[in-house]
């Protein structure tokens, strides 16, 4: 699975990933709730850059 990548429009952040291509993948939108989730301790560990895929211990 490939790493994912913030992208910062200005007016929206978007988390994506890219296929071989480079084409994009997968988007998802960075929300308040993605925000809050980043505040509270993990209970599971995932590896840099699979952050959607569970938590990084603080």
């Amino acid at each position: 699975m490939s790493k994912r990548e913030l992208i910062d429009t200005g007016t929206d952040k978007r988390y994506v990933r890219r296929d071989e291509e480079g084409k994009f993948k997968e988007s998802v939108d960075v929300g308040r709730s993605l925000s809050a989730d980043k505040r509270h301790d993990a209970k599971n560990v995932a590896k840099p850059g699979e952050g959607d895929k569970g938590d990084h211990k603080k």
